[in-house]
């Protein structure tokens, strides 16, 4: 039931590949200045490869941060999505919060652990539809 949509999935991972690398170099270049950003991005990254996921399969994601509810939806097509459910969990809130003065207090370990939850959602989506490529072509 796989649809024709694997070079839209491609774009939407590229630019959550995109995203990944921006995080891991914000962290790792400027660390303490950038904890909002890196998580931001993180989020971001998990977004736009959970999106995608479902654009493969033929799914228009909704206009959404809710990286929970994006889980959800794909958890429908795959139950082993199980596997990042928590990691989905503590990314959502950084869609929105950290761009915002809200209040939000992030330290050095909260962008490694966002780090870690990003690239484990992008190792665990990658390996289910491993014919699409995620790394954009330089």
């Amino acid at each position: 039931m796989v649809s024709d949509n694997k070079d839209l999935t491609q774009e939407w991972w590229q630019i959550a590949y995109r995203d990944l690398i921006c995080a891991q170099t914000l962290f790792s270049v400027l660390g303490k200045m950038q904890i909002s950003n890196v998580c931001y991005h993180c989020q971001q990254s998990a977004e736009k490869y959970l999106k995608g996921y479902l654009v493969f399969y033929g799914i228009t994601p909704e206009k959404t941060h809710d990286l929970d509810h994006l889980y959800r939806i794909c958890r429908e097509i795959e139950s082993s999505f199980d596997n990042i459910a928590d990691q989905c969990s503590e990314l959502t809130a950084y869609g929105v919060e950290p761009r915002y003065p809200l209040g939000i207090v992030l330290n050095e370990e909260d962008a490694k652990q966002a780090i870690e939850c990003a690239e484990a959602i992008r190792n665990f989506i990658t390996s289910l539809v491993p014919e699409i490529k995620d790394i954009p072509d330089v």
